[in-house]
């Protein structure tokens, strides 16, 4: 993973153009402008501090694979979400999400010592829900009418959450889990 900068976006756009990566997020990045214009305000509130976006890159070959972010930071509260994480179809599935998600939560944990990582999706998305299982994550709830997407559909959002207590038992679960996908290789 790397920060996400302003060179960036000409690649992530032109990845972003498949209409499916978007179908449970709240935006259509595959409209090159709504995409554009949703990752310079996530660059600008790096700089103040309210979000963390990162671009997801893969190791052999430098290809962009997609984006996820750190955001909802809440310091005084040890708490954070990580979301807004999109890929390209070809990775789907293929243990990206898992090498970033498990990247990031070290961060977040052993790192910034937070007490709770939160993770949210759209309840129909159940692609995302099982990979956020497979995480480690705990569902807590649904957020009825949570979001309005585009075309005025109405989303409700599935809550799940780590906590400090349960990284530990998370964690060796995902670097098993990518020893057995990678034999001690990755992405």
């Amino acid at each position: 993973m790397e920060p996400l900068q302003q060179n960036h976006l000409p690649l992530l756009t032109a990845i972003a153009k498949n209409k499916t990566i978007w179908e449970h997020l709240p935006l259509d990045g595959a409209d090159e402008q709504t995409l554009i214009g949703n990752l310079k305000q996530a660059i600008l509130k790096r700089s103040y501090g309210e979000q963390y976006p990162f671009v997801v890159v893969e190791k052999n070959t430098g290809n962009i694979c997609g984006s996820t972010r750190l955001f909802e930071l809440f310091p005084e509260h040890k708490k954070l979400e990580i979301g807004w994480t999109w890929y390209a179809p070809q990775y789907w599935g293929n243990g990206y999400n898992l090498e970033c998600k498990l990247l990031l939560l070290t961060y977040c944990f052993e790192t910034l010592g937070v007490q709770r990582v939160q993770l949210k999706t759209r309840t129909t998305n159940l692609r995302s829900r099982a990979a956020i299982v497979k995480l480690g994550a705990k569902q807590e709830g649904i957020l009825r009418k949570d979001r309005i997407m585009p075309g005025s559909l109405v989303r409700d959002t599935v809550v799940f959450s780590i906590i400090d207590d349960e990284w530990p038992e998370a964690k060796t679960r995902l670097r098993r889990l990518m020893e057995e996908r990678y034999g001690g290789q990755s992405d």
